[in-house]
């Protein structure tokens, strides 16, 4: 029986599934831990079931060294030093496939939010606007007949053009080796929906450059991850007219200080990173980060393990 330190509570029965197996101990909080007692109840464990809000460097590590595995309750890794983890032998679980669909949704609702300002309109009939319409009030953008434009067309990305097609909506990609080419998709779409990686190559792939190359009529849409987009120049982007708007379910930083511009431009529409909240998927998720860890703790390779190359070392 192992050790293990689950930094938030999950969906679902997954953990009882570890409770039943290891000694675990959850985290309680809704925020996630600070990260001194996430280092300090780490370092007492062998087996770490963590989140993207919690980093796991190597100085992380160095301080773990009984960890024996780390499963990330996410698709993504990048708040894990993945080289650091395979040089210390320590396998890295995530949780992939499973969300496809959910973040899908998400990317399409924010777009249709956004190319009809539903925000203004609701806040606008909160305030009790009826009777202020006119033929010119909020007016938005069409999908029928538009162009989605899709940067980084893995999963996701095919998800979303299914349904864009759906709606009568053009579709055209750019990849990293396939598609076309990326300022030939930003200048041609009427809505431009990011689903790339973060790596160092895409790391402000959307800046002040990329971001003039769109129409001003034209819609922005991330749900991957928000440092892929320059904030600043989005920020300016909205104010100035460069384009129309943006939904957004990541950004940087994340979360949103409660006063950042973003959050009180009305072409923005800003979500808090719930692009895989729904209760299958969230469940599902939990299942695979438990499977990933309860295999490592057993000395078995895990089900999806994002630094393979760990059970290659001597």
């Amino acid at each position: 029986m192992a050790r293990c330190f689950v930094t938030r509570r999950l969906p679902g029965g997954a953990l009882e599934r570890l409770t039943a197996a290891h000694e675990v101990e959850v985290w309680p909080g809704a925020s996630p831990p600070p990260h001194e007692v996430l280092v300090e109840r780490a370092s007492r464990s062998e087996g770490l079931l963590c989140l993207l809000s919690d980093r796991i460097d190597a100085a992380f590590l160095d301080a773990c060294p009984s960890l024996r595995a780390v499963a990330n309750y996410a698709v993504g890794t990048d708040n894990v030093d993945l080289a650091a983890a395979t040089a210390r032998g320590v396998p890295v679980g995530n949780t992939p496939d499973v969300l496809t669909d959910a973040t899908a949704d998400m990317a399409f609702t924010l777009l249709l939010a956004a190319a009809r300002r539903l925000l203004e309109g609701v806040d606008a009939a909160r305030r009790g606007e009826w009777m202020d319409w006119s033929p010119t009030t909020l007016l938005g953008q069409d999908t029928v007949g538009a162009t989605l434009g899709i940067v980084g067309p893995g999963r996701i990305g095919r998800a979303l053009a299914r349904r864009a097609e759906g709606f009568g909506m053009r579709v055209i990609e750019s990849g990293r080796t396939s598609g076309v080419p990326l300022d030939e998709l930003l200048s041609q779409s009427d809505f431009v929906s990011i689903h790339t990686p973060l790596t160092p190559a895409t790391r402000g792939l959307i800046g002040e450059r990329e971001l003039r190359l769109m129409k001003r009529s034209a819609v922005l849409v991330n749900t991957a991850r928000g440092p892929i987009v320059d904030t600043d120049a989005l920020v300016r982007a909205l104010r100035e007219g460069w384009i129309a708007a943006a939904g957004l379910d990541v950004t940087d930083p994340e979360p949103l200080p409660h006063d950042h511009p973003l959050l009180s431009l009305p072409n923005a529409v800003v979500a808090p990173h719930i692009g895989s909240a729904t209760h299958r998927t969230r469940e599902a998720m939990a299942d695979i980060a438990v499977d990933n860890l309860l295999a490592a703790l057993a000395g078995e390779r895990m089900p999806h393990c994002a630094n393979p190359e760990v059970y290659e070392r001597d």
